[in-house]
């Protein structure tokens, strides 16, 4: 027969262990597992943390705290095989990823052949990863071109590819930027222009990967700007400003715009596409924090 004891040890350890999980639960995620998170769907850009692991064990990283998803940059010179088999055998998923960067632009109406192909071949990838969602990125000043003229050229070539995502059940995501920092010369900055170009399209498959590190920084009042643009959110990147790192270590409340995002309805992924100010460790602590309310 068991020693009553250490039956009895072994049930008060395991209570400890469930209360001290509970307690972190109950305001936030547990210390150990921050990535699960009570509201918000977080997917860390394996891109930007953990920079110098080899590529998949960023991804085994991103599992290991609990995250239920990533998000990467170009699929160009990775092994999506590989890429694949280990998210499935980690249960993680793939958020998102880029099909078409800032050269050539999208808003040069010679590069629109090119960016349908580079559509369709993403699509192959994305049902290979099993991801629904693609970066697309408008691109920087064409020279003798309006700002105007090349958002028109963005919606035409927009219009071009959408028959493609909507047939694939791939999402086209508009990243605008910011130019006061970081994409000086880019041509889509700001929510608004990009809200108009998504609605001129007019695709259930075509909508905006709304980066708020960008946002604050070209516009500010981040939930204003999210209620007032919320039919053509089809994604959301967060980070804070300035610095480009976790919540906390910079000007955004998150715990309010993150709330703000459930309200609207929002239940999709957020990718974390920042650069943690000490470790990953503490930059997730800090992202379960942020989902606190």
């Amino acid at each position: 027969m068991p020693n009553p004891l250490r039956r009895r040890f072994l049930q008060a350890s395991l209570g400890a262990t469930a209360a001290a999980m509970a307690g972190p639960l109950a305001h936030g995620a547990a210390e150990d597992l921050p990535g699960k998170t009570p509201h918000t769907r977080f997917a860390v850009n394996i891109e930007m943390w953990w920079r110098d692991r080899p590529f998949l064990e960023r991804i085994r990283l991103a599992a290991s705290l609990g995250f239920p998803a990533v998000e990467f940059w170009p699929w160009q010179g990775k092994d999506l095989d590989a890429v694949a088999g280990l998210m499935e055998e980690l249960g993680i998923e793939l958020a998102q990823f880029t099909a078409w960067g800032f050269e050539p632009g999208l808003n040069d109406p010679a590069n629109h052949k090119d960016f349908v192909e580079a559509v369709r071949k993403g699509c192959e990838v994305a049902k290979r990863l099993r991801c629904t969602k693609m970066t697309v990125v408008g691109g920087n000043d064409q020279p003798g071109m309006t700002q105007a003229e090349m958002h028109d050229h963005i919606i035409q070539g927009l219009k071009r590819a959408a028959p493609i995502a909507e047939e694939q059940e791939v999402m086209l995501i508009l990243e605008p930027m910011n130019i006061r920092v970081d994409h000086k010369g880019h041509c889509l900055y700001g929510s608004e222009p990009a809200v108009r170009i998504c609605r001129e399209v007019g695709s259930s498959h075509v909508k905006i990967n709304w980066d708020l590190y960008h946002m604050q920084i070209s516009e500010g009042d981040l939930c204003g700007h999210l209620a007032d643009g919320f039919d053509q959110l089809g994604y959301v990147q967060i980070a804070d400003h300035p610095g480009r790192h976790e919540p906390g270590t910079g000007e955004i409340h998150y715990n309010r715009v993150l709330r703000q995002l459930y309200e609207l309805g929002y239940r999709g992924y957020v990718g974390l596409e920042l650069v943690p100010q000490t470790t990953e460790l503490a930059a997730a602590q800090a992202v379960a924090r942020a989902d606190v309310w």
